[in-house]
């Protein structure tokens, strides 16, 4: 007896599933996608970023001007000599004194300075190229960056 009921409440809900599915006109839920449609929407997405950012990159030209003998911070010329001094004195240090920490830590603030001077001599130029080109580049960027996003970010149930 417990039986027949347990049929009949599967039955009715047979019965409400199959009439759902036919007002969708599938048999699949529409809001869902399988989990290999979401990891080829993610690389096909890093492909085209990745592709856009290459292209960007590539119409980038970088020049220094940290070899034409003076060092410019502001208003202020620096010769590139005394841009290695503290380097040289750290060094210095290590040999004489007894505690090599602070000759450490002095080539490591050398080394940053120098490091500095190069970064902050550096120029950036965009290239001249075709109104078609900058679409394709930055259009494949946003496109990518938007599919990757969609996929790290959607829902999942």
């Amino acid at each position: 007896m417990a039986n027949s009921n347990g049929d009949k409440e599967l039955e009715k809900i047979y019965e409400e599933l199959r009439e759902m599915n036919s007002s969708t006109g599938t048999g699949r839920r529409t809001t869902s996608r399988s989990e290999g449609d979401g990891l080829l929407s993610f690389f096909v997405g890093l492909l085209m970023l990745a592709g856009g950012l290459f292209m960007i990159f590539n119409n980038l030209t970088v020049t220094s001007s940290w070899g034409n003998h003076f060092f410019h911070i502001g208003s202020f010329n620096i010769p590139n000599g005394m841009v290695m001094l503290p380097i040289v004195i750290g060094i210095a240090m290590l040999f004489l004194m007894e505690r090599k920490v602070f000759g450490w830590i002095v080539v490591a603030i050398g080394v940053v300075i120098v490091l500095l001077s190069v970064l902050l001599s550096t120029q950036i130029y965009w290239r001249r190229t075709s109104a078609y080109i900058f679409i394709i580049m930055f259009g494949l960027t946003a496109a990518g960056a938007g599919l990757v996003l969609r996929e790290l970010f959607r829902n999942r149930d």
